[in-house]
């Protein structure tokens, strides 16, 4: 079944709320209207809810293959489709990593039999593939993903002459995890000096510091402006680098954009006392006044779209030391909640979060039909409901690696139905387990 008749939903899209009626035929959205009427399928009252488009999430790490003890493609996007996110794209940091095209065509195959959700994949940029990286296909893969910090080993792109052969020979957009990695090893050298392995994680900031980030953000940038590169930068996570972006043209014009995760616009440096390595992320969770500076970018423009980072570890991997315990954590299940609290504390419109998360990663990417509530584009819908509280706890997390760094606190929201391609993949806790989302495509030449 993919088709239903959504009355009386606060509909959000494009820069406007309003009251009105959505037509799903056949995996499409059919009509938008005032009131609609139409006895030859299902009706949904959704009556004081929002319903909006399904998120995007440009920036995930399912762990497949080759990680699977951390986390899957069917159990992450089972917690993604009850998040609200019907789109994801995913990393090329698996094992083995998706550097060659058969081996990023591995995982497209995997996600066909097993994702809740649509997908897309990125191909590994590394300092010798760039023959391979050249094969991608632009209109069926997201883009290219380079790592100019030390969080992957050997997928670190270090090489200047190679860096500027790929910004100078795609014209995919690359996104890339920019912190220096001379800066990262100095500053944790200096402090295994004083602390030997035992360094305390209140330092994660400092090791993994604005300058580290500050130099490769605008070392990639400055590239990309004399290359002529469409660059998309992953999760800016410090005020001094909101500076590197425009906000004095419009979207379609930018040759370089931003992202920022949901982590660095909650957390900030005080949370390490409480929450520890459980909060350890690359880049690092900086001070208040640093995600002071990202709310004002977002909201400004300079930032483009809200990701999540979503990177699972098991809860042993992350219960160790600093300096081994591995850095990210899963999001995808609570990172609309999370913005839907910043929208009821009047910090962020509703509109301009369904700008960021949903409008703006198929703008960037250039993704088809998807992203927007609009007649002929997919029905990759979520309904809201503002007024229904939940908390999180270790018998509702949906992630394999079973915790949350939100574990304990309380949503005043909760997702009551979510629609990918029209199918109603998700309601009110129940799932359809035998329907799998699309392979999404793109409007490039």
């Amino acid at each position: 079944m993919n088709s239903y008749l959504i009355k009386n939903a606060k509909i959000v899209n494009e820069g406007i709320t309003f009251l009105g009626d959505l037509l799903i035929k056949n995996g499409l959205i059919s009509k938008i209207d005032k009131s609609i009427s139409d006895n030859t399928v299902p009706t949904i009252d959704a009556e004081g809810k929002y319903l909006i488009p399904g998120f995007i999430d440009d920036q995930v790490h399912f762990r497949e293959p080759g990680l699977t003890h951390k986390a899957n493609i069917a159990t992450e996007s089972k917690a993604a489709v009850a998040g609200g996110i019907t789109t994801f794209i995913e990393q090329p940091n698996t094992v083995p990593q998706a550097t060659t095209q058969k081996l990023l065509q591995d995982k497209f195959d995997i996600a066909e039999k097993s994702s809740y959700t649509n997908y897309s994949f990125m191909f590994g940029g590394t300092n010798d593939n760039l023959e391979e990286l050249l094969k991608t296909n632009p209109k069926n893969v997201a883009g290219i993903k380079l790592f100019l910090g030390s969080s992957t080993g050997d997928m670190l792109v270090d090489n200047p002459e190679v860096l500027e052969k790929i910004f100078s020979s795609t014209k995919l957009i690359i996104s890339v995890h920019c912190e220096d990695e001379a800066t990262i090893r100095k500053n944790t050298a200096h402090y295994k000096e004083i602390y030997g392995e035992n360094i305390p994680i209140e330092l994660h900031p400092i090791i993994r510091s604005e300058e580290a980030c500050y130099l490769s953000s605008s070392k990639a940038i400055e590239l990309a402006k004399k290359t002529g590169a469409r660059l998309h930068v992953f999760h800016v996570s410090t005020a001094k680098e909101t500076e590197l972006f425009r906000n004095d043209i419009p979207l379609e014009e930018k040759q370089i954009t931003a992202e920022v995760c949901v982590h660095h616009l909650w957390f900030s440096d005080k949370d390490y006392k409480e929450k520890g390595t459980y909060i350890k992320w690359n880049p690092a969770v900086k001070t208040a006044a640093d995600r002071d500076g990202l709310w004002k970018a977002l909201l400004d423009d300079r930032i483009d779209i809200i990701a999540t980072d979503h990177a699972p570890h098991t809860i042993e991997e992350k219960s160790n030391s600093y300096l081994k315990a591995p850095s990210g954590g899963p999001l995808v299940q609570h990172a609309l909640l999370a913005l839907l609290e910043k929208v009821k504390e009047n910090v962020l419109p509703i509109e301009k979060l369904i700008e960021k998360a949903c409008h703006n990663p198929a703008k960037i990417f250039q993704i088809e039909k998807r992203g927007f509530i609009r007649e002929g584009f997919y029905a990759d819908l979520v309904l809201v409901d503002t007024n229904l509280p939940q908390t999180v706890h270790k018998e509702n997390i949906l992630y394999k690696c079973g915790w949350s760094p939100f574990e304990g606190s309380t949503f005043s929201s909760s997702i009551v139905k979510t629609f990918v391609n029209g199918v109603l993949m998700y309601d009110n806790g129940v799932f359809d387990e035998v329907t799998k989302g699309q392979r999404i495509t793109f409007n490039r030449s």
